[in-house]
């Protein structure tokens, strides 16, 4: 195997207008230095800043008005702990099963991993010790439930985190190599979260919430393939192997695809009449405008940072996308809950 100290891949320039990479990832990547300093690569391997994704455990909770119950936000707070781990054993598995294609990405380059500041055996070691904390998190919710007689059958919320690492084993070895294959398996992943926070705190998950999580998951990963395939250029296939398989024509088409179908569903959400009875409102569908300028804003930060290592990233430190998704929670908070538990 190549040494992760050495990169042979040719550096971009701000001479060089095939280059999409920022300038400072023309200085090779640092690899050694001190052991807090590995350790802080440790901790930046996680991505504590994805983590962000696994708030969709709390969604089954939010949607069934059960906010103000303790009981049940304790199970909801555990299970999102548990996903955490599982998703900072998945980030540091990719990154192992990637470090040749990463080394030739301008900005992958400098992960911990690739670059050597992690070297590859405490990477596996990472690996082993969050998967096994995972799976006995996920035991403790169970015994959780059954001591409290919620859980109708045992090892549900066990069998969605089970699931969650198997689809992401499959995905990383195999699956994302897969044109649209690549993208469905990061929708479906969305879904197991959500309904491993509905088997966690035995609240039911509506048919409405799991279609809008996959749609909304499709178009967040074709946005993202995207962007990959607008900054990669002729060395797409060295980056990424499925997208040498995409087109931007058929990206557009997918990603303008979920973004109306992810909108009209969730419009149809908020105009049920099962919703409207259930939240005894009929002024949910105002939060609808919110979710639109949301994927309007996506489109965009996908459309004019090429730069940027992921837009998914990206729209997290994005300030008026994250005031859209701040706004959406507030006024959705109101019209739900109208500011009181139980109404």
């Amino acid at each position: 195997m190549t040494d992760l100290r050495q990169d042979s891949t040719p550096t971009p320039t701000a001479a060089d207008p095939s280059s999409s990479a920022p300038l400072s990832s023309s200085r090779p990547p640092r690899s050694d230095g001190s052991v807090l300093w590995r350790l802080g690569g440790v901790i930046q391997t996680t991505r504590p800043h994805q983590w962000v994704k696994n708030v969709f455990v709390l969604a089954p909770v939010v949607f069934a008005k059960e906010i103000f119950d303790f009981a049940l936000l304790v199970r909801a707070a555990g299970a999102f702990v548990v996903f955490c781990l599982l998703a900072g054993a998945v980030y540091a598995m990719n990154d192992l099963a990637d470090i040749e294609a990463d080394r030739q990405h301008p900005v992958k380059r400098h992960r911990p991993i690739p670059s050597g500041r992690v070297p590859t055996s405490w990477a596996k070691t990472l690996v082993l010790t969050l998967g096994v904390a995972a799976f006995f998190g996920s035991l403790g919710i169970e015994f959780a439930l059954v001591s409290l007689g919620e859980s109708p059958i045992f090892g549900l919320f066990l069998a969605s985190a089970v699931a969650y690492l198997g689809i992401n084993v499959a995905y990383t070895f195999r699956l994302k190599h897969i044109a649209y294959v690549d993208v469905g398996c990061i929708s479906a992943l969305f879904v197991l979260r959500v309904t491993a926070g509905g088997c966690a705190t035995n609240v039911h998950v509506s048919t409405y919430l799991l279609v809008c999580t996959a749609l909304l998951a499709l178009f967040l990963g074709f946005g993202k393939r995207r962007h990959e395939l607008t900054s990669a250029r002729a060395n797409a296939k060295r980056q990424r192997a499925a997208l040498d398989a995409y087109t931007k024509r058929g990206l557009d088409i997918a990603l303008w695809a979920t973004a109306l179908t992810t909108i009209g569903t969730y419009l149809a959400y908020t105009l049920d009449a099962h919703t409207r009875e259930f939240f005894r409102t009929d002024w949910l569908w105002p939060s609808t405008l919110f979710v639109i300028f949301g994927v309007a804003r996506f489109v965009n930060i996908v459309q004019t940072r090429p730069r940027a290592e992921s837009p998914t990233q990206e729209m997290l430190k994005d300030g008026p996308f994250v005031l859209i998704v701040l706004l959406w929670a507030i006024l959705v908070m109101w019209v739900v809950y109208n500011l009181q538990p139980g109404t």
